[in-house]
């Protein structure tokens, strides 16, 4: 290879790659997409995961039910493949098993792990959640329709009115609409796909708001950066208010990545930590509602 060849190879390797809205990449990131970040009891992390997988789904076939329709036409068409030859009974479970599967509703999460702890994961099962290497912190994906703010809002008013806790081991729930790389650009690009398309839904109406920052093994940007950043991003006309506001803009910042969600009541709701809310409606007394959650 010529001098000139490795010149324009190097040049090209250099060069930054662009996303559709014009926002640079930066970088690969492996924890993407709308999801929930979910704080945790140190050493929990795992049983924390597992309880998410049985709590969200449970709560998000309330909200999105599955259409039982198409299993039940499964179901009548295996009672008469009975009577059929065979041969054609195997042409039809061959069939079957090539029909697309329903993808589940909370994906995998995809972290830049050491092999052994990623295997080790995979094994238990392919479907599970692997810990984020820090402890008391794990994230859930979450996939269409699951909405992750329709869903930790409906969890956390449920806890509210019973006082219930179904959980042993999770406390704060974040949900996250969008997450882009913790850099300035991509934070610029992840605020036109949030804030925009909620003020759009109101047009003419001025909302007080407040931006409500959690960082978390991140240091090269400082939190009055961040917060000034965002701010410049909210379109004109709505006002700061730190103490009563009528929208909170979540914005979670985990190592190199970045998630934002607007959320509402998110002080009534004691910032959607459980523990709070179930404590606040028992007078303190917790203990009782976890026991009951194992019975």
């Amino acid at each position: 290879m010529t001098d000139s060849k490795r010149q324009h190879s190097s040049t090209e390797k250099k060069k930054k790659k662009f996303r559709s809205d014009g926002t640079p990449i930066w970088a690969k990131r492996y924890i993407d997409g709308p999801g929930i970040w979910v704080s945790c009891v140190k050493g929990k992390e795992r049983q924390a995961v597992a309880e998410c997988y049985d709590l969200f789904d449970s709560v998000a076939s309330e909200l999105w039910p599955i259409d039982t329709q198409v299993e039940n036409v499964d179901s009548d068409s295996e009672d008469e493949d009975e009577d059929l030859p065979i041969e054609t009974q195997i042409a039809n479970e061959v069939n079957a098993l090539k029909k697309p599967k329903q993808e589940p509703r909370f994906g995998e999460l995809q972290l830049q792990l050491h092999d052994d702890l990623l295997n080790q994961c995979h094994s238990v099962n392919p479907q599970v959640n692997c810990q984020t290497n820090t402890t008391c912190v794990v994230f859930i994906s979450c996939r269409p329709p699951v909405d992750p703010i329709q869903l930790v809002v409906k969890l956390v008013k449920d806890v509210q009115a019973t006082g219930v806790v179904r959980s042993r081991c999770i406390h704060r729930l974040v949900p996250v609409s969008a997450q882009c790389g913790a850099n300035l650009p991509e934070i610029q690009g992840l605020c036109r796909k949030v804030l925009d398309p909620f003020f759009s839904q109101h047009p003419g109406r001025k909302f007080s708001y407040k931006i409500e920052l959690r960082v978390r093994n991140h240091s090269v940007i400082s939190r009055p950066e961040f917060i000034q950043y965002i701010a410049q991003c909210v379109p004109e006309g709505h006002s700061v208010e730190l103490t009563n506001p009528e929208l909170f803009i979540l914005v979670e910042v985990f190592k190199s990545v970045c998630g934002m969600s607007i959320v509402q009541d998110y002080y009534d709701l004691q910032k959607f930590n459980m523990s709070e809310i179930a404590n606040s409606k028992n007078g303190g007394d917790i203990k009782t509602e976890r026991r009951a959650f194992g019975a």
